[in-house]
């Protein structure tokens, strides 16, 4: 991959990385006021994310964005590494992201984040654009 889809996938994974770094707000009272919006919009939440008000649910969001974080680094540090093995590498990728997005996916919709799924959409629609305009995943 390279020139602008190589660029692209680089925002990309550094977009990850932001987005966890958002919702590791979560576990601190005080700075969790935009997290608490992403709440509110994505579980179409009506008490401005009081639900953050729960130790437990302070703990998992925080470390939801710990991992999100890690996530999106792990992939922004293994472009190389992928592009390097060619279309096996970026295979591997696709089908980990399509696994998280099933399984994500399932859980935002019963638990009645919804909202989430749809960024999961765009999330993934980011990722496939580059993918397939590349056609990294083609074999020579």
């Amino acid at each position: 991959m390279t020139g602008i889809w190589k660029n692209w996938m680089t925002v990309w994974a550094w977009g990850i990385v932001a987005f966890g770094a958002l919702l590791m707000t979560g576990a601190f009272p005080g700075v969790d006021g935009l997290v608490r919006d992403v709440l509110v919009i994505f579980g179409n939440l009506p008490d401005r994310g009081t639900i953050l008000e729960d130790r437990a649910m302070r703990f998992a969001v925080g470390l939801m964005g710990a991992v999100t974080m890690g996530w999106g680094l792990t992939i922004a540090f293994l472009l190389p590494a992928i592009s390097a093995a060619g279309p096996s590498g970026w295979r591997a990728l696709t089908l980990a992201l399509a696994i998280w997005y099933v399984v994500d996916g399932l859980i935002s919709v019963t638990t009645g984040f919804a909202a989430n799924a749809v960024s999961n959409t765009a999330l993934a629609i980011a990722y496939v654009i580059p993918v397939l305009g590349s056609g990294v995943l083609r074999t020579s």
